[in-house]
Formats: structure tokens, C-alpha cells, sequence
């Protein structure tokens, strides 16, 4: 799968940086006035009323259903509890908000310009620490805490490696918040967001909802003392070998460009914050029309080649989750496309999208923004997943919910 690197094999800085970063803080007034608009897209639209990420700017409805996936809560509720519960009245204010916060929308992939609400994982004791990541931890499935814990120590790795921001590149940089009461029967959910870990985790009607999630790393595999320790292995080599099996006489059909070199791209998919992905933060009403080959027009086993693609994805949920959502990515096979913009080769960058109606994927490598590269590269990586049509945040099955048990209110 990947190959072991060493530290002189990453393209280090030979300055130090002048970002304005301090103790995991961006002061966005203090760059670029274009930086400054990418970078706090997040904290400028996150109040606008939520629609979406749709085809056409108007949602489908009756796509997501609301009944039992037989994915029992129980053991996150239990964690969740003991976590607040373990906390100072004065944090538990602060670490625990209503469900309907406009909070759940505001969150960033870099580094906040804003004092997040939320508990800073590494401001908590070890033992409320520890709480607040059994909360995720019983909320995923097992690889899935794997990941988000790798991609949150690669970010210390990230800061050793630079010998830089030391005082926000850490593994704990991250704010961890509980919205609503944790209960077996009420929805409830949580929040974890920082530097390439942001992840929106809904319990509603015995589904969980893990939606907008951004997992990223720079790079993906540790050296020295983070030695062993990978991330998005399987997100590139799933993805190549699927993307190696398509007939070159379809090109036409899914390939988006052949180059992520910046001179080969259009200008506004070429910028260092955001590259190719078009769903990050702020981006929550995203118009974005279907482009690529259609699932469903593929031989059986280029079908069966994505729906291993997209298993990566959700294999990040607890098993009975991740079946019933592929199930339902399923029945829309004749809707979900799939386009890849650069090479296919043992080295080049590459970006692609899974595109359904319930079910939306973008993998990106970028250039260097804390390393020196200033091409995209396989060791720099973003994915992200939503649910489009109205369910991120777990929003389209909460109005069901609220509609049959409150008479429609609820969440707004």
C-alpha cells in the first residue's frame, strides 16, 4: 500500500512560517484579503438557512427514510454521559450545546479564526480527554476511530516534521462538542473539529449520521517516533485500482483533466486552500451539478470495483449503518457518477468525486501548506463526505423525526 518514508524524503520549509497562527488561533485580518475569504467561508455562511448540497439549489425529497437501522446508540449515550458528567459546571456549558446551535454549521478544516465552543481535547485533563474520545470511538466502527485518531497525530507529526506552530500542529487541537442530551430515544450528536478532522455525528431514529466529515493529512505517514502510523491508504489504492479498470474509450465520460499541475488548471481549482474539492466548510448549500460516468452503465465488475471505493467511505460507520446506507446508495446506482481529474500512475496527484443523490465523496491531493511542495502530491490528502439533499447534520431524518413525535418542532 504505501511506502515508508523517511523525514528527508518530505520537502521540508527552509524558512519559518509567517502564518499568523498562535495557539491554534488564525487572525485572519493579518492575511491576504483572498486567503482570508476562503479561509473563514465557514464562519461567514454557517448562519444562512441550510439547504443543502444539492443538483440544482432545490432539494430532493423522500430520499432518506426514518426508520430503525438496528444500530443501537447505547454504548455512545453511556459515553457521552460519563464525559459531561465529568466535567465542571463552568465546561459543561460551554462542551454541551442545544441540538438546534447554530454551532453544528460552523467549523473549519484549518485552523479557526473564531473561539470555538466546544472543549479543546488537549486544554482537558487526560481522563476528561479520554471521555471525550470514547464518545467517538463507540460512535464509529473500529477502523474508523483509527483513522480520525491517525489523522490527529499526524498533525503533531506535521508540526515536528516543520519544527513549527508547535503550539497549534498537536494531536489534541481539536474541539470536541455534545449537542443535545445523549439518550436512546431522543436525537442527540456531536462535533470534533480542527485541522484536518472535522466530523458532524447525528443519533436520530436508530441511524447515525456521519455527515459533513472532512478527514485530511499533510503528510499521510508518519517517520520517527510516528513511525507505522498511515492514513487514506486504502482511499488512494482502492480508488487507482478502480479508476485502472475503466475503458480508455470512456475517458470522455469521466475524466475531468489529466493534470493537477497549477498551470494545467482552471484558475479557480488551482488555489493552495481548497485545490479541487468543491464541499468543504461553508459550503453547506453548495450548488453542484452531476458530472461523470454513470455507476449504473458499468460492466459488473467496474460497478463492483466502485462500490468497493465507496465502502472505504462508509466502513468509517458502525457496521449496520454502513450497510444500510449502501444499500441506499444502491437504489440510486442510475444517479451516482464518478470523475477523476489527473493521472493514474505509482506517483502523480489526483483528485475524484462520487457523486449520488444520498451519498457525495471528493478526494483531493493538494500542494504543500504547512510542507514546502508546491504541486499537489499522494502524501497530502483530503476527503470529504456529505449527505446532499438535506442531510448533513443528520437535518432531513431530524424534520422526520420532529414531524412524527413534536408535532414539528424541533431542530431548526
Amino acid at each position: 500500500m504505501s511506502h515508508q518514508r523517511h523525514p528527508g524524503d518530505f520537502p521540508l520549509p527552509t524558512t519559518r512560517g509567517d502564518l499568523p497562527i498562535v495557539d491554534s488561533h488564525l487572525f485572519d485580518d493579518l492575511i491576504p484579503p483572498e486567503a482570508a475569504h476562503e479561509l473563514t467561508a465557514g464562519l461567514r455562511r454557517h448562519r444562512e438557512p441550510y439547504v443543502g448540497i444539492t443538483d440544482n439549489g432545490t432539494p430532493r425529497q423522500g430520499l432518506y427514510r426514518l426508520d430503525g437501522a438496528g444500530t443501537s446508540p447505547n454504548a455512545a449515550v453511556v459515553t457521552a454521559r460519563s464525559y459531561l458528567d465529568g466535567l465542571a459546571p463552568h465546561q459543561r456549558v460551554v462542551a454541551a450545546l442545544p441540538m438546534d446551535a447554530p454551532e453544528w454549521r460552523l467549523w473549519t478544516n484549518a485552523i479557526p479564526t473564531w473561539h470555538p465552543k466546544g472543549m479543546r481535547l488537549e486544554r482537558l485533563t487526560e481522563r476528561d480527554r479520554d471521555r471525550a474520545l470514547a464518545v467517538v470511538e463507540a460512535s464509529l466502527s473500529p477502523a474508523g476511530y483509527a483513522q480520525v485518531r491517525a489523522a490527529m497525530a499526524l498533525n503533531e507529526h506535521l508540526g515536528e516534521l516543520i519544527d513549527d506552530y508547535r503550539d497549534t500542529l498537536t494531536e489534541f487541537a481539536y474541539w470536541f462538542t455534545v449537542f443535545g442530551t445523549p439518550s436512546g430515544d431522543s436525537p442527540w450528536g456531536w462535533q470534533l473539529m480542527g485541522h484536518h478532522v472535522d466530523l458532524h455525528c447525528v443519533f436520530v431514529g436508530g441511524q447515525v449520521v456521519l455527515a459533513p466529515v472532512f478527514l485530511g493529512a499533510e503528510p499521510t505517514t508518519g517517520t520517527g517516533r510516528f513511525e507505522g502510523i498511515t492514513a487514506f491508504g486504502d482511499e488512494t489504492e482502492v480508488a487507482l485500482t478502480f479508476r485502472r479498470t475503466l475503458d480508455p474509450d470512456r475517458e470522455g465520460e469521466f475524466l475531468m483533466g489529466s493534470s493537477l499541475r497549477a498551470e494545467d488548471l482552471p484558475p479557480e481549482l488551482a488555489g493552495p486552500w481548497n485545490g479541487r474539492h468543491l464541499a468543504g466548510a461553508g459550503s453547506d448549500n453548495l450548488v453542484l451539478p452531476p458530472e461523470g460516468i454513470v455507476a449504473a452503465s458499468l460492466p459488473a465488475d467496474q460497478r463492483d470495483g466502485l462500490v468497493e471505493l465507496i465502502r472505504v467511505y462508509l466502513d468509517r460507520l458502525p457496521t449496520p449503518q454502513a450497510e444500510r446506507t449502501l444499500a441506499l446508495v444502491r437504489e440510486h446506482f442510475d444517479e451516482t457518477r464518478f470523475a477523476w481529474r489527473g493521472g493514474h500512475d505509482d506517483e502523480c496527484a489526483f483528485y475524484y468525486r462520487i457523486h449520488s443523490p444520498v451519498f457525495l465523496v471528493e478526494y483531493d491531493n493538494h500542494p504543500g501548506v504547512f510542507l514546502a511542495n508546491p504541486e499537489p502530491a499522494r502524501f497530502h490528502v483530503h476527503t470529504i463526505v456529505r449527505a446532499p439533499n438535506g442531510n448533513d447534520y443528520g437535518r432531513d431524518l431530524l424534520a422526520q423525526h420532529y414531524r412524527l413525535h413534536h408535532g414539528g418542532h424541533g431542530a431548526g
